[in-house]
């Protein structure tokens, strides 16, 4: 296959994971950080430990050197080594905007984006800033752990979502592949934004809100609910838009959705499979608040079901308590010891919204 040359926005866990294993199957891979990963970067290089993929044949973590890719702290450093085939996208949604402001003086120069966010309100923000001719929207379902710069490590091989319809999206689906990445093209990407955001509700706000790990959330009844309810109100919000729910790679989306309308004597199965599925792993809402960032992808997930609510006319009650009381917590304006460990407080605060419930 024809050598790619990628653009890299960013070394987190999943433009490292992405970046290297195309990097490890000799496609040219450019990242752009700040100037201190930069440096960390060139001093250690990349280490990806994808051991869990036994289709490597390999235990060890595998070591990229300086030499087999590039890393620069600044665009105008990184088109040096241009014309890019493709961009990647993979930031966390809080800092699109930011993203998007610094690429504006390189738009001409930029080649088309593949975003791997979370939520669905990224892809519109690069179309604005960039054109329609430059969004590929995707979709990561593989869970990577993130040690330092550069050095991460496969947690559960899922796969990667491509929508299918540009020009370039068969070509990247056929590297990928190449690079035992998992892609899977998608004829509506609405569908499959829309579907990996249903997996990103499920015990994360909760989890956070409560600092309690997602198998407590949901082997709690009432906090079982809870999720249940959100999920609904986004399945409502899909419903109204015409969107349909699609299984991901690796991740059975419609049996996530069909769980929503389980009877309750079933619900410690439904609790099993669900709390099963994360573990004692705390999510990404989580680990921003508690790790005290100031900032939340909440308004990107749960906020955005209840702006699309509001434009559809589906009620969205539960999603606005939870990115409510998320980002007053993650703002200051609340203290994380309002909720810590007492779900009834949580639920009181939403039967204010939802009397009876």
């Amino acid at each position: 296959m024809e050598r790619l040359n990628i653009l890299s926005f960013g070394a987190g866990a999943i433009g490292t994971y992405v970046g290297g294993s195309l990097a490890l199957a000799n496609h040219q891979v450019v990242f752009v950080e700040r100037p201190e990963v930069v440096d960390e970067l060139r001093q250690r290089g990349l280490r990806l430990d994808l051991s869990l993929d036994r289709r490597r044949r390999s235990k060890e973590r595998f070591v990229l050197g300086p030499s087999a890719f590039v890393a620069v702290p600044g665009l105008e450093q990184a088109f040096e080594y241009g014309p890019f085939d493709v961009a990647l996208f993979a930031l966390k949604s809080y800092d699109t905007a930011a993203a998007l402001e610094g690429l504006l003086p390189f738009a001409e120069k930029m080649p088309p984006v593949l975003c791997l966010q979370n939520g669905v309100e990224n892809e519109p923000a690069i179309e604005a800033a960039l054109g329609a001719d430059k969004v590929i929207p995707g979709t990561v379902t593989s869970s990577i752990g993130r040690r330092s710069a550069g050095d991460i490590v496969l947690e559960k091989l899922r796969g990667i979502g491509i929508a299918a319809g540009h020009p370039l999206a068969e070509r990247l689906a056929a590297a990928f592949n190449e690079a035992y990445l998992n892609a899977r093209l998608f004829p509506r990407a609405a569908d499959m934004k829309w579907s990996k955001m249903l997996t990103n509700l499920l015990g994360n706000a909760t989890s956070a809100i409560l600092d309690l790990p997602p198998v407590r959330v949901f082997s709690h009844p009432g906090l079982y609910r809870l999720e249940m309810m959100q999920l609904r109100e986004a399945l409502a919000v899909m419903s109204a838009q015409g969107i349909e729910v699609v299984d991901l790679p690796g991740t059975p989306v419609r049996m996530l959705a069909r769980l929503t309308s389980w009877p309750y004597i079933l619900r410690p199965l439904a609790a099993a499979i669900l709390g099963g599925g994360r573990g004692r792993k705390m999510p990404s809402l989580h680990i921003d608040l508690h790790a005290g960032r100031a900032k939340s992808e909440v308004n990107w997930l749960n906020g955005a079901v209840v702006r699309a609510g509001e434009k559809t006319g589906v009620a969205t009650p539960v999603n606005r308590v939870l990115n409510e009381t998320l980002l007053a917590l993650t703002r200051g304006e609340m203290s994380l010891e309002t909720y810590r460990g007492n779900p009834q407080a949580l639920l009181g605060a939403l039967s204010e919204y939802m009397p009876g419930f």
